[in-house]
């Protein structure tokens, strides 16, 4: 009985020693100690009766210690064992005549292993994966060639082909492949897309679109439209996207998603034409019947605002058509809490560019009082409703709604906001020590836009207020830059000349032109906006509203005057000497927008 128990555990534990042989094996062989790694694989081979795995590896340890003739003599009598499939083998009696200098029997072999393989699509796949780890990819591509005639499937191999012609760099025939995976294999488009990201160089896009467009004569699938319509993405080309995304459309009878989804991204890049083209698509053509009905007339008004008063290129005319656009919706879809962030829009523009602030008070009270209606939202309209007061000139109701926003929303940007608002207001009042107070708490504000104002206004106000200098000249200024925020840009330029006459050579004059071209800027004088731009550039070069200026002056340039050159060297001077301002950063970005860099 204890010999039975013996033989029992010697048994097992020899079957446990075989079992970490092949661990102790690579253990050597990754420590170059090859000798002793041959000599496991070699007897792991025998007990395995010929894994291809133990027979590599025996190889190569063999290879890495000189020994040619014994690695030769293993590789025959593996192929003397396995006539039916001899191609990878035949592939490492290459490697082991290559690597003895025997080039031209190497390249026989290969050959022959090539013509040797037989309709197998796990051999196949093994031989072309030998010789990619060779780096022999015109030898894998001709083994997956060979393999796809025998299989009978000329689209079998395409995603591997791709990757092989990625790898050389033959950008025709790699497109082609992937394209016909893609065909086959339509879940493999987001992959080939991330590929063609990363690998094909920008100049090789339009025979990208060209064999797309050969595929498109076909009966091709879907997935064939929707790479052509992302190609024109990537190229900023909305309007040749949105067509092939409409075709796709239709052919699937859908409910407009990926027009909506589209429209989304190009209002996202500040395509607003063309993120207009598909909302109304979506409202005309999918009508009320779509899902995205409400949120696509929704957007598309709120992008037709963006584009129509940006830059203050509007007329009245425009303005009353946006204005019945608005009320035309809001007839239909009722004034209510689901409608209510499209109110305030309308409000925004009868205070600002309607200048009937009168009627955007009504509007935005209308909001409050409105039932059930998001407790940010409300806030937001109180926000609103405070700016209109302050229009008006009631400052007391003003600074009580903001108060409001503030205790409601402590430690949300909307707190933030309403603290900026009160601060300001106390600027626009001439009390400037209390509102630096305000705007040095605000400097560290989780809102950047917010931190980045209440930096800009706390060191103007230090810049300017020395405690022996007069506030006067101070207080001339707050109240032009009050009544530009009323719209009153006539009294405001007044205020201004009035100011530069009683105080000559102030340390304000730099802050005076500035604020002229954004007097003429908001009257639609773009060239006298820039004029002044300009001055304070080329004048106060060193003061704080330098770079301001010159941000302005190259956007100025690029919406405005379409001079593309100009805009693209103000922006560069702006990043390169003003690295601190808080514009480097987008300066930058425009600048290699401009430049043609792939961003």
């Amino acid at each position: 009985m204890r010999r039975i128990l013996f033989l029992v555990f010697f048994a097992t534990l020899s079957g446990y020693l075989l079992a970490q042989n092949p661990n102790l094996a690579s253990h050597y062989y990754r420590n170059g100690e090859y000798e002793k790694a041959g000599t496991i694989f070699k007897q792991l081979l025998e007990k395995s009766n010929g894994n291809d795995y133990y027979l590599d590896k025996y190889i190569d340890c063999l290879m890495a210690e000189g020994d040619f003739a014994e690695a030769e003599k293993a590789v025959k009598r593996a192929l003397k064992k396995n006539k039916n499939n001899p191609a990878s083998l035949l592939i490492t009696y290459g490697k082991i005549l290559e690597r003895q200098g025997d080039v031209e029997k190497a390249k026989e072999k290969y050959e022959k292993a090539i013509d040797k393989v037989s309709a197998n699509q796990y051999v196949i796949r093994k031989m072309a994966d030998s010789f990619i780890k060779l780096t022999k990819y015109d030898l894998g591509i001709r083994a997956f060639e060979k393999g796809a005639k025998l299989l009978k499937d000329k689209k079998i191999f395409a995603s591997n082909l791709g990757d092989l012609y990625r790898r050389k760099g033959d950008y025709d025939k790699m497109i082609e492949s992937y394209l016909t995976s893609v065909a086959e294999e339509p879940g493999r488009l987001r992959s080939v897309q991330s590929t063609f990201m990363r690998f094909l160089p920008e100049e090789e896009f339009d025979e990208l679109k060209e064999q797309l467009y050969d595929r498109l004569q076909d009966d091709a699938p879907v997935q064939i439209q929707e790479m052509l319509a992302w190609v024109f993405i990537q190229e900023r080309d909305f309007e040749s996207a949105f067509r092939q995304v409409k075709a796709i459309d239709s052919r699937l009878k859908e409910n407009g998603r990926r027009v909506f989804e589209l429209a989304r991204l190009a209002q996202g890049e500040q395509e607003y034409d063309a993120a207009i083209k598909g909302y109304e698509y979506i409202v005309d053509v999918k009508g009320e019947r779509s899902n995205y009905y409400f949120e696509a007339k929704q957007r598309a008004l709120e992008c037709k605002t963006i584009s129509l008063t940006e830059g203050y290129q509007y007329t009245q005319g425009q303005i009353d058509t946006l204005l019945q656009e608005y009320s035309t919706f809001l007839d239909v879809a009722g004034r209510n809490r689901f409608t209510s962030p499209m109110m305030i829009e309308m409000a925004n523009i009868q205070a600002f560019y309607k200048k009937d602030p009168q009627a955007a008070m009504k509007i935005l009270q209308e909001i409050i009082e409105i039932p059930q209606t998001n407790r940010k939202i409300v806030a937001e309209a109180k926000l609103k409703l405070g700016d209109m007061y302050l229009i008006d000139g009631d400052v007391w109701e003003s600074t009580l709604l903001y108060s409001q926003v503030d205790k409601e929303f402590k430690e949300d940007l909307l707190g933030q906001e309403a603290r900026f608002k009160n601060a300001q207001l106390s600027y626009f009042k001439g009390d400037f020590e209390w509102a630096q107070t305000q705007f040095g708490v605000l400097k560290n504000a989780t809102s950047r836009p917010i931190a980045n104002d209440a930096i800009d206004m706390s060191v103007f106000i230090m810049d300017n207020l020395g405690l022996d200098t007069t506030p006067e000249p101070m207080r001339l200024y707050s109240q032009a830059e009050f009544m530009v925020f009323q719209n009153k840009l006539d009294a405001a330029f007044a205020k201004l000349d009035s100011l530069l006459d009683k105080y000559p050579e102030h340390t304000l004059d730099d802050d005076v032109l500035y604020l002229k071209g954004n007097i003429e800027y908001k009257r639609q004088d773009f060239r006298k906006a820039a004029e002044y731009y300009a001055a304070v550039v080329d004048q106060y070069p060193e003061d704080i509203r330098a770079d301001n200026a010159l941000y302005k002056l190259a956007e100025i340039n690029l919406h405005i005057f379409n001079d593309k050159d100009k805009a693209k060297e103000l922006y560069e001077k702006l990043f390169i000497e003003y690295s601190d301002s808080t514009f480097a950063v987008e300066a930058r970005k425009k600048f290699r927008e401009l430049r043609g860099d792939a961003l």
